[in-house]
């Protein structure tokens, strides 16, 4: 808009989105309509229970505008705020929850309750596939990583120093590549070695793609550092005829 009163700014125009009616992420529709058709509200409202905690209502709710803000660049809580902005909760079908609403569900999660999510992604992945965007017999080829993720606060389970000399967790994660889908994380301690859990971890990964219906042969391609060689050189060998198609 230009003021009457002057300019404002080096062009004399300011622009502020104040207007009801706009959606300054209208790209969030595609995530929303893939969350529809893949009922993910409906399965965290299934897999996810907090009791009788506080913030335990709607899980599914909660759980979908975490995934919404993350999608908009989201990176702490109060940046969930951005989903009220303009019409974007509408365009959400007014079903987001506030920052405030959000910290309160987050810090009454326990390991266990991590545990649920995970499941929640397991099943998302599986009925993506089954929907056509898997790998069928293919080749399935996966990225294994890890990195440091940093945190501030003293309070934070699990948050320690770590060879990066900053304060934080070191989770693995498991990506597919070409589509950079993630079909396994593991938080870990910020002190824990990058070979931690790495052979459980693989376990865990080739069962979930087998029972989300990768019929094909898997390829893990672990970063420098990330179980090799003494961990994963060994996995196929020990793995057994369920994983003598893996390498």
């Amino acid at each position: 808009m230009v003021h009457d009163d002057g300019p404002v700014g080096p062009n004399g125009v300011e622009v502020r989105f104040d207007d009801e009616r706009a959606v300054s992420d209208a790209g969030v529709v595609l995530v929303a309509t893939l969350a529809l058709r893949l009922g993910i509200e409906a399965l965290a409202e299934r897999f996810v229970g907090l009791g009788d905690r506080v913030g335990a209502a709607n899980p599914g709710r909660k759980v979908m505008s975490l995934v919404y803000a993350m999608v908009l660049g989201a990176d702490c809580i109060d940046d969930c705020d951005i989903l009220r902005t303009g019409r974007t909760s509408a365009l959400l079908g007014g079903r987001v929850t506030a920052p405030s609403t959000l910290g309160t569900f987050l810090r009454a999660f326990t390991f266990g309750h991590v545990r649920q999510l995970d499941r929640l992604l397991a099943e998302t992945l599986k009925r993506a596939w089954q929907a056509g965007a898997g790998p069928g017999s293919e080749r399935l080829v996966i990225d294994v990583d890890s990195f440091v993720g940093e945190v501030h606060g003293y309070d934070k389970q699990g948050a320690s120093f770590g060879y990066t000399g900053k304060r934080g967790y070191h989770p693995i994660v498991a990506t597919r590549a070409g589509s950079g889908e993630v079909l396994h994380v593991r938080c870990r301690q910020g002190s824990a070695n990058t070979q931690r859990g790495m052979l459980r971890f693989c376990d865990e990964l080739i069962a979930r793609v087998r029972r989300a219906g990768s019929a094909g042969p898997c390829l893990l391609a672990p970063t420098p550092g990330s179980g090799t060689p003494r961990s994963l050189i060994a996995w196929p060998r020990r793995a057994g005829s369920s994983r003598s198609a893996c390498g």
